[in-house]
């Protein structure tokens, strides 16, 4: 599953959310589906997060609905069956980087960088704050979440974030493998494994959406995350607009 938006670092719109959800429950519901590989399109992105040009229009009145999106799509990948394995091609930030988290192993190269970088946007980081802390504990993820700096892939790897690192071109290559390995593993334990992770998980992640709503409300009433992504936008315009006068 290839998320598409490669002028925009692959970062998705709630349609996009959306659909990523609704395959993932078609995928786990298919017999002749062994394994699922998520990565993003062109050599730039996996994810870069929520597209800042949705963003830019958002008001308080838009924030329930967005975050039901994220669940339930948070949701379908957590809780599918089969083996799911994240394919890093390059920047994996925000909503990106949980959903990379969310997958059972990450496969990334050298150039990756990965983080949650909300706090820089104006957006409180609350549902990464949650899975960050259950991979990391509460030191580095405190220094993750108020910094919203960007690890690098060789970092994230010591920390157990990504499974292995490998050439730029044979990360897809090794995801595919590594679902084919676990594909193979007796299917029961598997699948029973994975049913108690999603146990585990849930209900601390629904609690991380509740707050979300919450700080997501005031956030998006000050106008900050409006602020920032229009900010943003304009100085990406400027730059293209410069390019082109110079060309």
């Amino acid at each position: 599953m290839t998320l598409n938006n490669p002028t925009a670092l692959n970062a998705w719109s709630r349609s996009m959310q959306q659909r990523v959800g609704e395959l993932m429950a078609e995928l786990d519901a298919d017999d002749d589906v062994k394994g699922i590989v998520l990565t993003g399109a062109g050599d730039r992105a996996f994810c870069s997060g929520q597209d800042l040009n949705e963003l830019e229009t958002f008001t308080t009145d838009h924030v329930e609905g967005w975050l039901d999106t994220f669940y339930r799509v948070y949701n379908a990948v957590l809780g599918t069956s089969k083996p799911v394995v994240a394919a890093l091609n390059g920047v994996t930030a925000g909503s990106g980087y949980q959903l990379a988290l969310l997958c059972d192993l990450r496969i990334a190269h050298s150039g990756v960088r990965i983080g949650q970088p909300e706090v820089k946007s104006g957006i409180p980081s609350i549902t990464g704050m949650y899975l960050t802390w259950q991979s990391l504990g509460h030191s580095k993820t405190t220094e993750l979440m108020l910094t919203g700096r960007l690890m690098s892939a060789e970092e994230a790897h010591q920390l157990g974030l990504i499974a292995e690192i490998l050439p730029q071109d044979e990360v897809l290559t090794r995801s595919k493998q590594l679902v084919d390995e676990l594909a193979r593993l007796p299917k029961q334990a598997f699948r029973l494994t994975k049913q108690r992770v999603h146990a585990t998980l849930m209900p601390g992640l629904k609690e991380a959406f509740d707050a979300a709503l919450a700080s997501d409300r005031k956030a998006y009433d000050d106008g900050e995350p409006q602020a920032t992504a229009g900010a943003f936008l304009s100085r990406g315009q400027e730059t293209r607009e410069g390019r082109g006068s110079g060309s």
